[in-house]
């Protein structure tokens, strides 16, 4: 807090200790500040509160008032006197208030968890050997921190459906629902498709779709992310692997502008899952499952893995001294792609200075319908990196109709391509074939099989770097898995390019050397590092391109509706 600023926060006292809170927390997320756990399963940050698992059972107090005269009531020894509530009360849907007093360690709190978790277990199965959820079961590890460690239920279980289909990406195993009720809150207030609901009563209460209907809207694997057991499971992901054998690396979402906050899961180079990673500056704690499934572009069938001069292979150091020699000298057009990082951008930009600044450079530009939530109308992830990094200057058209006029005019006999299939924007496949390509891409594609040397691509996430997103939030990303075999790493492709064009200052081909020296050259980059990039990002000034009608498509940031909070009842 700054000098001078007034601390509005408010005292509470957790098992004793008093911690400093904002008027209003959440229970659960205050007592979380002073470095307790309430354990609970039906909360969630970002949904309302409902109070149905009652795991999050707290004893709670306030200091006591004469009735009669209002004055504080006191100990002998001058302290508070505390007024406990008479029954234990649920934390989830109780607010702090100054001078309130919690117990989460009590006898009391601690048979209130062993009795929850004991009704939990009840009717749970023995899955834990073959549940995909092992090894970040809230179940499993509450049952292990709070639980009794032995059971006193003899009779049956009562088995509830197994392997329903919920929708075209979700499996429901219902005998390991809890019915904490997350996923149905979720659907109503966050996907706004209230497709799920409970039917039945007591211990036959099932979860299921409504009549006609299903889980099929492109937010529906949020609910397996948020499901504290093993009840939601990703159709694509069960059974694949093990978590715990997941290694986690940050990344970024690239299907729109909006820059979702990710986690990549992988396993000895290869990917097994991406799921979503809280910020709640940019995405809350949610994505879209459309971008779940571009880490199988990695090992798509057409993935570019050489480096090749006229469709045979060759060495990298062969490919980037024919690229110059094709690009020096010639009536170069550039193209660049809003995929690319930052990093690249800028290299690009670098690689035009040096053949004289003068060639043309084009952006592809791509638009869809926003869904008005985490997929933008801007398709592109760092349209404005390329504005940023002075890769272009304005904003990309879909086609690139005026390349292809300065191509059938001869104003322009050699491409160089960067991350674009030309056909898929307006360029036809015998105009590309009037000129020489330079082509640098992640694919095979219609551009690569005219082009005179194809240079491949490290895919998003096979590189660390930055995209900037439509809030103009700098986001880093790093490398989850290692490239092809023989591909050069990193930045190298482009740096040894821009040395081969005789660019005057060599750049070490990693992130942070790339941002020293786009500091001195971006003003809205001046003085920021790639290392002190925080994880949720930084939001540099846009006020040069404020101007530029830029297609934004949802909010940057949504809150869900919020029911009041659940009476302790």
């Amino acid at each position: 807090m700054s000098e001078g600023q007034e601390d509005k926060r408010i005292p509470i006292f957790v098992d004793g200790e008093e911690v400093k809170v904002n008027p209003g927390t959440n229970l659960i997320e205050a007592v979380a500040q002073a470095g307790k756990e309430v354990p609970h399963y039906c909360y969630h940050p970002k949904l309302s509160v409902v109070g149905n698992c009652r795991m999050c059972l707290v004893e709670m107090g306030m200091p006591g008032r004469d009735r009669a005269t209002g004055e504080p009531m006191l100990e002998e020894d001058g302290s508070p006197k505390i007024m406990w509530v008479p029954k234990p009360v649920i934390a989830c849907a109780t607010n702090a208030a100054p001078g309130m007093h919690v117990k989460t360690e009590s006898p009391v709190v601690k048979e209130c968890r062993e009795g929850v978790m004991e009704f939990l277990l009840v009717n749970h199965p023995l899955d834990c050997p073959i549940c995909d959820q092992a090894g970040e079961c809230r179940l499993q590890e509450f049952a292990t921190d709070y639980g009794r460690g032995y059971s006193r239920f003899i009779e049956q279980k009562n088995v509830k459906p197994k392997r329903t289909r919920l929708g075209p990406r979700v499996m429901l195993d219902d005998e390991r629902c809890i019915l904490c009720s997350r996923c149905i809150r979720f659907c109503e207030e966050v996907a706004e498709d209230p497709v799920l609901g409970f039917i039945d009563r007591g211990s036959y209460t099932t979860l299921t779709a409504f009549p006609g209907r299903e889980l099929a809207n492109n937010y529906s694997l949020n609910t397996v992310d948020i499901c504290p057991v093993g009840a939601l499971t990703s159709t694509d992901f069960r059974f694949k692997m093990r978590v715990w054998f997941l290694k986690e690396t940050d990344s970024v979402d690239t299907e729109s502008s909006v820059g979702c906050n990710t986690v990549v899961g992988s396993r000895e180079g290869k990917i097994y899952r991406i799921t979503p990673r809280r910020n709640d500056h940019v995405n809350d704690t949610w994505m879209p499952d459309s971008g779940r499934t571009l880490y199988k572009q990695v090992e798509a069938e057409n993935r570019l893995t050489g480096y090749s001069i006229d469709g045979k292979p060759c060495a990298p150091d062969e490919a980037m001294s024919l690229a110059a020699s094709l690009l020096k000298g010639h009536r170069v057009a550039i193209v660049g792609s809003g995929r690319l990082s930052v990093e690249e951008q800028y290299l690009l930009r670098l690689a035009r200075e040096t053949l004289g600044g003068g060639a043309p450079t084009f952006l592809v530009g791509r638009t869809g319908e926003g869904d008005g939530k985490l997929l933008s109308a801007d398709r592109n992830p760092n349209t404005r990196g390329a504005l940023l990094s002075g890769l272009v200057d304005t904003l990309p058209k879909e086609d690139l109709h005026d390349l292809a006029h300065l191509i059938a005019d001869g104003a322009v006999d050699t491409l160089l391509v960067a991350g674009e299939d030309l056909t898929e924007a307006g360029v036809t496949r015998e105009q590309l074939k009037r000129v020489q390509i330079v082509y640098m891409g992640t694919h095979h594609n219609d551009t690569s099989s005219v082009a005179k040397v194809e240079i491949p691509l490290l895919a998003v996430f096979e590189k660390s770097g930055t995209f900037v997103n439509q809030q103009f939030r700098v986001q880093k990303f790093a490398q989850a898995v290692p490239g092809p075999k023989g591909v050069l790493f990193g930045l190298s492709n482009f740096t040894r390019l821009l040395d081969a064009l005789g660019g005057t200052a060599r750049i070490a081909p990693s992130p942070a050397n790339v941002w020293t020296a786009m500091s001195r050259d971006v003003p809205e980059f001046a003085d920021l590092r790639f290392e002190d990039i925080p994880r949720t990002g930084t939001v540099v000034d846009d006020a040069r391109f404020a101007e530029l009608p830029f297609v934004e498509g949802p909010g940057l940031h949504f809150e869900p509706k919020r029911a009041e909070a659940a009476a302790d009842a």
